[in-house]
């Protein structure tokens, strides 16, 4: 028997009895260390010092981790659904503590490319498959509350960068203080190093306690309607590749890349963009204040929303988030610099969305897909996030720059990159509206003894003539 042979699907098998709010915890465990990723700002200032570069080169770390998220993401899905989620937790947490480590001997050695290659490449990997593999274990495990199970795990994402934004700035603090004469810039190293093993640690703690349910299992006294009265949701199952194929998938990629990149557009300039808008009233430390506010209601608006949304629909919340949020950010725009309070509500509205959206979407798939290969197309869907990363901060990056050369000031710079959000917003409002039920003609042909909504399936392909029809 092969010394890892406790990761195969078959070995996680839930026994009787089991309590599937055990499985939550292990999701967390998962996201709250990949979570690290959104607080690499922290150790930015001493990188650019400790390698004599500017912010833009430490700056493509972050893009290639994020990059490599979304390929990542497309990539494994198949394989982490046929291998289940303790295969794929399992290489998450050996490729995202091995990247801060690797990124850690790159700094030791001052080679830029090994911290790419570490904390970029591959552990960005590990964070694509980080992000996916609770996922679809947590949908089959409550299909009664898919988008609660996914705000569960979704939400240990943003609070993981809540949490790792004030332990990496400890962590510098405390290395820099060992040495009389230690520098922020030697204490990166012990730093990295000190991550990447307590996050290995932590992750497995996922590994070893997740389990996915046994075939045919369901909740007691749970009975899975069509659509329980919602048309929009399926009892049926799509594979990822005939997912593909469909327009439904592709309206949900434009959905989430036009959400996404409205929200990261204001996270990438959330602490100099309140200080332009009311300049000599916000100090520093209130900046950092409100980037802290707008990580707990990132959090938060994973968690609520999506709950919301097993009540209200994933169509309409996908209507507040894009329809809502478009107003919000033309009030931002035209009216965000009237006073400090409306700036901090409207933002923080905004961003609850920008979480809410990552949230949701799990549970949006499943609705529309069904729960066979939710986790591959799920991935797949994710390389809206990789282009909404590069797209975001280049929007809001380049037009204010171009407004400040043009002699425009404080609040009215960022005016044209906020209006550009707006539109993004109702490209994306139009594309939801658009998503309607999956044809019949891409659904796997269901198991002979399958109960409805069961997820065992028979291999099923379309064929053009069926797609057309």
């Amino acid at each position: 028997m092969s010394p890892l042979s406790f990761l195969d699907r078959e070995r996680s098998v839930a026994g009787p009895g089991y309590n599937r709010w055990l499985v939550p915890p292990a999701a967390l465990a998962i996201h709250l260390c990949i979570g690290q990723v959104y607080a690499l700002s922290v150790f930015k200032t001493p990188l650019v010092e400790k390698f004599d570069t500017s912010e833009t080169a430490i700056a493509i770390v972050f893009s290639i981790a994020i990059v490599m998220l979304g390929l990542a993401a497309a990539f494994g899905g198949k394989w982490m659904e046929r291998n289940g989620p303790r295969k794929a937790m399992f290489l998450a947490a050996v490729c995202f503590s091995s990247g801060l480590l690797i990124g850690s001997l790159g700094v030791a050695t001052e080679q830029l490319w090994l911290l790419y290659f570490g904390y970029g490449f591959i552990g960005g990997i590990g964070l694509g498959i980080g992000y996916i593999s609770p996922v679809s274990t947590l949908i089959k495990w409550f299909p009664d509350r898919p988008g609660l199970a996914t705000g569960m795990a979704i939400m240990g994402f943003g609070g993981g960068a809540f949490i790792a934004s004030a332990l990496s700035a400890e962590l510098l603090s405390a290395y820099t203080a060992l040495p009389a004469d230690a520098a922020p810039t030697d204490a990166i190293v012990p730093a990295f190093l000190t991550l990447g093993l307590g996050y290995l640690v932590f992750m497995m703690f996922g590994v070893f306690t997740v389990r996915v349910p046994p075939q045919g299992w369901r909740p007691e006294g749970w009975a899975p309607k069509a659509g329980g009265g919602n048309k929009m949701m399926t009892t049926a199952n799509v594979s990822a590749d005939n997912a593909l194929k469909t327009r439904q998938f592709w309206f949900l990629w434009v959905v989430l890349f036009c959400n996404v990149t409205a929200g990261i557009g204001i996270l990438e300039q959330a602490s100099p963009m309140i200080r332009d808008f009311f300049p000599g009233e916000v100090t520093a430390a209130t900046a950092a204040g409100f980037v802290g506010l707008l990580s707990l209601f990132n959090m938060g608006g994973r968690f609520v929303w999506s709950s919301t949304s097993d009540y209200i629909g994933r169509k309409p919340t996908y209507v507040l988030y894009l329809g809502v949020g478009a107003v919000l950010f033309f009030f931002l725009a035209t009216a965000g610099n009237s006073a400090v309070p409306v700036f901090v509500l409207l933002a923080c509205v905004i961003i609850s969305f920008y979480g809410g959206g990552f949230a949701t979407v799990p549970a949006y798939l499943k609705d529309m897909f069904g729960t066979f290969q939710v986790g591959a197309i799920h991935g797949r869907l994710l390389t809206a996030w990789s282009a909404a990363g590069v797209a975001g901060p280049l929007i809001v990056n380049v037009i204010t720059e171009n407004q400040r050369e043009a002699g425009v000031e404080g609040a009215a710079a960022y005016r044209p990159s906020l209006l550009v959000m707006v539109a993004l917003l109702a490209v994306g409002f139009v594309a939801n509206l658009l998503v309607r039920p999956v044809s019949e003609s891409y659904h796997e042909k269901p198991a002979a003894d399958a109960y409805p909504g069961d997820t065992r399936v028979t291999s099923g392909s379309t064929t053009a003539e069926e797609a057309r029809r």
